[in-house]
Protein backbone atom coordinates (compact mmCIF):
# COMPACT_ATOMS: atom_id res chain seq x y z
CA UNK A 1 0.00 0.00 0.00
CA UNK A 2 1.22 3.67 -0.90
CA UNK A 3 -0.30 7.02 -0.54
CA UNK A 4 2.05 8.14 -3.57
CA UNK A 5 3.63 7.00 -6.67
CA UNK A 6 7.15 5.40 -6.01
CA UNK A 7 10.17 6.81 -6.59
CA UNK A 8 11.47 4.78 -9.81
CA UNK A 9 15.54 5.02 -8.92
CA UNK A 10 17.72 3.44 -11.25
CA UNK A 11 17.48 -0.26 -9.18
CA UNK A 12 13.78 -0.31 -9.52
CA UNK A 13 13.55 1.00 -12.92
CA UNK A 14 15.95 -1.93 -14.28
CA UNK A 15 13.71 -4.21 -12.50
CA UNK A 16 10.51 -2.83 -13.56
CA UNK A 17 11.70 -2.90 -17.17
CA UNK A 18 12.58 -6.52 -16.61
CA UNK A 19 9.77 -7.50 -15.72
CA UNK A 20 7.47 -6.15 -17.74
CA UNK A 21 9.00 -5.38 -20.76
CA UNK A 22 8.15 -7.71 -23.81
CA UNK A 23 9.82 -6.54 -25.95
CA UNK A 24 10.75 -7.10 -30.04
CA UNK A 25 13.87 -7.00 -31.67
CA UNK A 26 12.40 -4.91 -34.34
CA UNK A 27 11.32 -2.13 -31.42
CA UNK A 28 14.62 -2.24 -29.58
CA UNK A 29 16.39 -1.84 -33.13
CA UNK A 30 14.18 1.32 -33.99
CA UNK A 31 15.38 2.79 -30.29
CA UNK A 32 18.58 1.90 -31.07
CA UNK A 33 18.33 3.61 -34.35
CA UNK A 34 16.54 6.86 -33.40
CA UNK A 35 19.00 7.27 -30.57
CA UNK A 36 21.68 8.01 -33.13
CA UNK A 37 20.14 11.37 -33.53
CA UNK A 38 20.35 14.52 -31.79
CA UNK A 39 16.86 14.55 -31.39
CA UNK A 40 16.29 11.02 -29.58
CA UNK A 41 14.96 12.17 -26.55
CA UNK A 42 11.53 12.59 -28.59
CA UNK A 43 11.04 8.99 -28.52
CA UNK A 44 8.77 7.74 -26.28
CA UNK A 45 9.88 4.80 -23.67
CA UNK A 46 9.77 1.35 -24.45
CA UNK A 47 7.12 0.74 -20.89
CA UNK A 48 4.65 3.80 -22.63
CA UNK A 49 5.07 2.24 -26.32
CA UNK A 50 3.73 -1.17 -24.30
CA UNK A 51 1.05 0.46 -22.25
CA UNK A 52 -0.40 2.09 -25.43
CA UNK A 53 -0.61 -1.47 -27.35
CA UNK A 54 -2.84 -2.71 -24.33
CA UNK A 55 -4.78 0.14 -24.70
CA UNK A 56 -5.58 -0.10 -27.89
CA UNK A 57 -6.12 -4.01 -27.60
CA UNK A 58 -8.71 -3.12 -24.76
CA UNK A 59 -10.47 -0.62 -26.33
CA UNK A 60 -10.86 -3.26 -29.61
CA UNK A 61 -9.27 -0.37 -31.14
CA UNK A 62 -9.29 -1.12 -35.12
CA UNK A 63 -8.48 2.99 -36.61
CA UNK A 64 -6.05 5.40 -34.89
CA UNK A 65 -4.23 8.49 -35.05
CA UNK A 66 -0.45 9.19 -34.50
CA UNK A 67 0.07 12.88 -34.12
CA UNK A 68 3.32 13.61 -34.42
CA UNK A 69 5.15 10.32 -36.20
CA UNK A 70 8.93 11.20 -35.61
CA UNK A 71 10.85 7.45 -36.68
CA UNK A 72 8.27 6.13 -36.39
CA UNK A 73 8.17 4.41 -32.84
CA UNK A 74 4.35 4.94 -31.34
CA UNK A 75 3.02 4.53 -34.62
CA UNK A 76 4.82 0.95 -34.84
CA UNK A 77 3.98 -0.53 -31.41
CA UNK A 78 -0.11 0.57 -32.22
CA UNK A 79 0.25 -0.90 -35.66
CA UNK A 80 1.29 -4.36 -34.25
CA UNK A 81 -1.17 -4.15 -31.99
CA UNK A 82 -3.85 -3.53 -34.37
CA UNK A 83 -5.80 -6.47 -36.07
CA UNK A 84 -4.85 -7.15 -39.73
CA UNK A 85 -7.10 -4.51 -40.76
CA UNK A 86 -6.25 -2.05 -38.54
CA UNK A 87 -5.23 1.46 -39.78
CA UNK A 88 -2.86 3.85 -38.13
CA UNK A 89 -3.13 7.45 -39.59
CA UNK A 90 -0.10 9.33 -39.10
CA UNK A 91 0.86 13.11 -39.26
CA UNK A 92 4.72 14.65 -39.40
CA UNK A 93 6.65 17.14 -41.56
CA UNK A 94 9.98 15.89 -41.43
CA UNK A 95 10.32 13.12 -44.62
CA UNK A 96 13.91 12.58 -42.85
CA UNK A 97 12.46 11.39 -39.59
CA UNK A 98 9.63 9.69 -41.40
CA UNK A 99 12.09 7.49 -43.84
CA UNK A 100 13.45 6.06 -41.24
CA UNK A 101 9.69 5.26 -39.60
CA UNK A 102 9.32 3.42 -42.77
CA UNK A 103 11.98 1.24 -43.05
CA UNK A 104 11.35 -0.12 -39.78
CA UNK A 105 7.63 -0.53 -40.49
CA UNK A 106 8.29 -2.38 -43.84
CA UNK A 107 10.65 -4.70 -40.90
CA UNK A 108 8.55 -5.43 -38.52
CA UNK A 109 5.40 -6.43 -41.54
CA UNK A 110 3.00 -3.52 -40.01
CA UNK A 111 3.51 -1.15 -43.28
CA UNK A 112 0.67 -1.84 -45.04
CA UNK A 113 -1.05 -0.39 -41.33
CA UNK A 114 0.47 2.49 -41.53
CA UNK A 115 -0.85 6.22 -43.71
CA UNK A 116 1.66 8.29 -43.61
CA UNK A 117 1.05 11.80 -43.99
CA UNK A 118 3.69 14.24 -44.70
CA UNK A 119 2.57 18.02 -43.56
CA UNK A 120 1.57 20.19 -40.58
CA UNK A 121 -1.06 18.39 -38.72
CA UNK A 122 -3.33 20.87 -38.18
CA UNK A 123 -3.82 20.49 -42.14
CA UNK A 124 -4.11 16.85 -41.80
CA UNK A 125 -6.89 16.72 -39.33
CA UNK A 126 -8.66 19.41 -41.11
CA UNK A 127 -8.49 17.10 -44.19
CA UNK A 128 -9.58 14.13 -42.36
CA UNK A 129 -13.07 16.18 -40.59
CA UNK A 130 -13.72 17.40 -43.99
CA UNK A 131 -13.60 14.01 -45.39
CA UNK A 132 -16.57 12.97 -43.25
CA UNK A 133 -14.28 11.29 -40.77
CA UNK A 134 -15.64 12.64 -37.59
CA UNK A 135 -16.53 10.15 -35.26
CA UNK A 136 -14.75 6.94 -36.58
CA UNK A 137 -11.90 6.75 -35.25
CA UNK A 138 -11.36 4.53 -31.78
CA UNK A 139 -7.57 5.92 -30.46
CA UNK A 140 -5.44 9.21 -30.83
CA UNK A 141 -1.76 9.41 -29.37
CA UNK A 142 -0.54 13.44 -29.38
CA UNK A 143 3.09 14.13 -29.49
CA UNK A 144 3.73 16.99 -31.61
CA UNK A 145 4.84 20.59 -31.82
CA UNK A 146 3.45 21.34 -28.31
CA UNK A 147 2.09 25.11 -29.43
CA UNK A 148 -0.44 23.08 -31.18
CA UNK A 149 -1.38 20.69 -28.59
CA UNK A 150 -4.80 21.94 -27.70
CA UNK A 151 -5.58 22.19 -31.13
CA UNK A 152 -4.91 19.34 -31.62
CA UNK A 153 -6.79 17.56 -28.85
CA UNK A 154 -9.98 19.37 -30.06
CA UNK A 155 -9.55 17.91 -33.64
CA UNK A 156 -8.50 14.41 -32.13
CA UNK A 157 -11.82 14.70 -29.85
CA UNK A 158 -13.96 15.53 -33.32
CA UNK A 159 -12.54 12.58 -35.06
CA UNK A 160 -12.62 9.89 -31.67
CA UNK A 161 -15.74 8.05 -31.82
CA UNK A 162 -18.08 7.92 -28.20
CA UNK A 163 -15.87 6.19 -26.11
CA UNK A 164 -12.26 6.41 -28.18
CA UNK A 165 -9.28 7.14 -26.37
CA UNK A 166 -6.85 10.19 -27.06
CA UNK A 167 -3.42 9.91 -24.99
CA UNK A 168 -1.31 13.16 -24.85
CA UNK A 169 2.11 12.68 -24.69
CA UNK A 170 4.55 15.28 -22.14
CA UNK A 171 2.36 16.23 -20.14
CA UNK A 172 4.89 16.88 -17.24
CA UNK A 173 7.61 17.90 -19.58
CA UNK A 174 10.20 16.87 -17.04
CA UNK A 175 8.57 18.82 -14.16
CA UNK A 176 8.83 21.85 -15.90
CA UNK A 177 4.93 22.65 -16.07
CA UNK A 178 4.98 22.94 -12.14
CA UNK A 179 7.71 25.94 -11.72
CA UNK A 180 5.91 29.02 -11.68
CA UNK A 181 9.59 30.63 -13.45
CA UNK A 182 9.11 28.95 -15.96
CA UNK A 183 7.50 30.98 -18.60
CA UNK A 184 8.39 29.45 -22.18
CA UNK A 185 5.79 29.12 -24.73
CA UNK A 186 5.88 25.46 -25.19
CA UNK A 187 6.00 24.90 -21.62
CA UNK A 188 2.46 27.19 -21.22
CA UNK A 189 1.08 25.68 -24.24
CA UNK A 190 1.58 22.13 -22.35
CA UNK A 191 -0.03 23.97 -19.04
CA UNK A 192 -3.17 24.93 -21.32
CA UNK A 193 -4.20 21.42 -22.82
CA UNK A 194 -3.53 20.28 -18.79
CA UNK A 195 -6.32 22.89 -18.04
CA UNK A 196 -8.23 22.33 -21.29
CA UNK A 197 -8.88 18.43 -20.66
CA UNK A 198 -9.07 18.47 -16.51
CA UNK A 199 -12.01 20.86 -16.91
CA UNK A 200 -13.37 19.23 -19.81
CA UNK A 201 -16.39 17.59 -19.28
CA UNK A 202 -16.76 15.97 -22.22
CA UNK A 203 -14.15 13.45 -21.33
CA UNK A 204 -13.45 10.94 -18.73
CA UNK A 205 -9.73 11.50 -17.67
CA UNK A 206 -6.40 10.50 -15.94
CA UNK A 207 -2.88 12.08 -15.83
CA UNK A 208 -0.42 9.55 -15.60
CA UNK A 209 3.63 9.91 -14.65
CA UNK A 210 4.51 7.81 -16.95
CA UNK A 211 7.22 8.48 -19.49
CA UNK A 212 7.37 12.31 -19.45
CA UNK A 213 3.71 12.20 -18.47
CA UNK A 214 0.44 10.77 -20.13
CA UNK A 215 -2.70 12.00 -19.83
CA UNK A 216 -5.43 9.68 -20.66
CA UNK A 217 -8.80 11.32 -22.04
CA UNK A 218 -11.83 8.61 -22.74
CA UNK A 219 -14.64 10.44 -24.71
CA UNK A 220 -18.41 10.47 -23.39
Amino acid sequence: MSTETLNLTPQVYKYFLDKSLRDQDVLKELREETHKLSQYVMQISPEQGQFMSLLVELIEAKKTLDIGTFTGYSALVVALALPRDGKVVTCDVSVEWTNIAKRFWEMAGAAQKIDLNIGPARETLQKLIDNGEAGTFDFAFIDADKRNYSHYYEAALTLLRPGGLIAIDNVLWSGEVANPANQENETNAIREVNELVYHDERVTMSMLPLGDGLTLARKR
